[in-house]
């Protein structure tokens, strides 16, 4: 038990994915906050520490064959997978939960006036990670892609006009950091995605496609914080020892 309290959730769900689950179960967050320790967690009166860690004893020892081993992929392919699945995901359902948004604000706005900042803050969601996405795909990405090649070809890593892989790296942290405080509040003003009694089959979509965009998200950060950005990193001082 004493190793694990002192790995950080970021690792835990990065050696097994099927982790990620259990944190979501006690509402842990292991992407953005995915630095902190299990023994940080356990100050947190309303967590059973025996019940948690009996939880990711039990789903690491179920036999899943979809669980996806992330942390053994090579860095570009990892880097492609984020850009063709969750980018892609980002991209198509932002007007689509747009579009939701603003027909339950308008029925049911005079009601639910949390609604309204709801619809501002996805809004808000919407701009910030389509650039985000645009540096990642452009910027980061591609430098990342250049290192491998260069790792397996042998040539010679012209240094970037960003200095480090770690300068974009730390404008991504933050960045996703912001993500993560804005979806908090979402959950916080949606009583955690949960449709009103009065609440019309448009307001049930709505909500469930939120919940789906934050739980994308969560993957989605997790793949970068915890895996794709310390690979390389570590892939950056090799080539340049």
């Amino acid at each position: 038990m004493e190793s694990i309290l002192n790995k950080s959730i970021g690792q835990i769900v990065a050696e097994d994915f099927r982790t990620a689950e259990v944190f979501k179960k006690y509402n842990i967050d292991f992407c953005c906050n995915g630095g902190r320790s299990l023994q940080d967690i356990s100050e947190d009166p309303e967590i059973s520490m025996k019940d948690l860690i009996d939880d990711l004893n039990t789903s690491t020892n179920e036999i899943n064959n979809s669980a996806e081993d992330y942390k053994s992929w090579p860095i570009d392919v990892l880097a492609d997978h984020i850009e063709k699945k969750h980018h892609l995901y980002v991209s198509q359902k932002i007007p689509v939960i747009e579009e939701y948004l603003d027909k339950i604000s308008r029925v049911h706005g005079d009601s639910h006036p949390e609604l309204s900042t709801i619809k501002e803050l996805f809004h808000a969601s919407a701009g910030d990670l389509t650039a985000h996405m645009k540096k990642e795909e452009f910027i980061l990405f591609p430098f990342i892609r250049k290192m491998v090649k260069s790792g397996k070809h042998g040539f010679n890593l012209d240094q970037p006009y960003f200095g480090s892989v770690q300068n974009p790296i730390n404008k991504m942290h933050d960045e996703h950091d912001a993500e993560g405080a804005r979806f908090e509040e979402i959950a916080r003003l949606s009583n955690n995605f949960t449709v009103p009694e009065d609440g019309c089959n448009t307001y049930r979509v709505a909500y469930s496609l939120l919940k789906e965009f934050q739980d994308d998200l969560h993957l989605h950060v997790h793949l970068e914080n915890n895996i794709l950005f310390p690979k390389a990193i570590e892939l950056e001082k090799e080539l340049l020892n």
